[in-house]
């Protein structure tokens, strides 16, 4: 007679053993000593005109990254698609208070910041489609190209440890559409730094002269003190000469932008949006997961600003 358990070896199949990995690797988040805070927020803009660089994906990993190393972290999805707010499992149908209402009509942004409930000290106030003709109505209003910085400044979690205190946002970061039209103009003069997804794929500097090129208008006339600060290998693989030959040119180019940790192209990583969820819920084990980890250490530990 067969014993009661005999046939299902339990610790011993693919899942039992993906699903102890992901539990080993949530206890070693829950038990990692957290990062020192900056005295002040810092602004980052993500931003790449060129799509499917890893742009969001990068946004919403690297901001629950540096939460899950005890920072707060402010996300606005200023993309109408709304796929950080998918992302990161909060609502953003149509009616839903937006970053539409805050650029728009002047909501307060804390009127429309709600906590990511999967991920502890994030937060993120979502797009809807909306947004999508944001660009048209801002054309006639006065200084269009500052509502969003006017909106980011005025919030009484962002600022200084001396003027606000330990409830403050210690990050924010700002997806922007694949596009270099007025949205990302408003996200350019928000932000004191940005980020740069490049994929590791042979047309990866390609259109990035022009994204330059903006950059360096919106810090000429509107933003004297915008730094592109990082630049993020996205979607490396190890095993192709392309890759570690476009990596090599990237840091040419940029040199200490550059951050030492690439991400991997990663099955994880791309499945985590359709379960409402980064991949440092999804999997936190995968190396996609560990990788944007190390790369939120990086950021939160390299220039950062007294």
């Amino acid at each position: 007679m067969a014993s009661q358990g005999e046939g299902f070896e339990d610790a011993g199949t693919p899942l039992a053993r993906a699903a102890q990995h992901s539990l080993i690797a949530r206890q070693r988040t829950a038990a990692r000593p957290a990062l020192p805070r900056p005295q002040a927020t810092r602004v980052f803009v993500v931003a790449n005109q060129k799509g499917g660089v890893g742009k969001t994906t990068s946004t919403v990993n690297v901001a629950a990254g540096l939460a899950q190393l005890g920072q707060r972290v402010l996300v606005i999805d200023l993309d109408p698609q709304g796929n950080a707010s998918t992302a990161l499992n909060v609502e953003h149908r149509r009616g839903v208070p937006s970053t539409y209402d805050a650029l728009v009509d002047g909501v307060p942004l804390a009127d429309v910041v709600v906590p990511c409930p999967d991920v502890e000290g994030l937060f993120v106030v979502p797009a809807t489609i909306d947004l999508a003709g944001a660009e048209i109505e801002l054309v006639s209003v006065v200084a269009r190209e500052g509502r969003l910085q006017r909106a980011i400044s005025g919030h009484p979690l962002v600022g200084t440890a001396q003027d606000v205190g330990e409830d403050r946002f210690d990050f924010v970061f700002i997806d922007c559409p694949p596009s270099l039209g007025l949205l990302t103009l408003n996200a350019l003069v928000a932000g004191d730094e940005m980020m740069i997804p490049i994929q590791a794929e042979y047309y990866a500097l390609e259109g990035l002269g022009q994204l330059l090129e903006t950059v360096d208008m919106v810090r000429a006339h509107l933003n004297p003190d915008l730094a592109v600060s990082t630049i993020l290998v996205t979607m490396y693989d190890a095993r192709t000469r392309l890759a570690a030959g476009v990596a090599d040119e990237v840091r040419e180019h940029f040199g200490d932008q550059v951050l030492k940790t690439s991400i991997p192209r990663s099955v994880r990583v791309s499945e985590a949006p359709s379960y409402g969820q980064t991949v440092m819920t999804y999997d936190p084990g995968s190396p996609g997961a560990l990788s944007y980890l190390e790369a939120a250490r990086e950021i939160a530990t390299k220039g950062v600003r007294p």
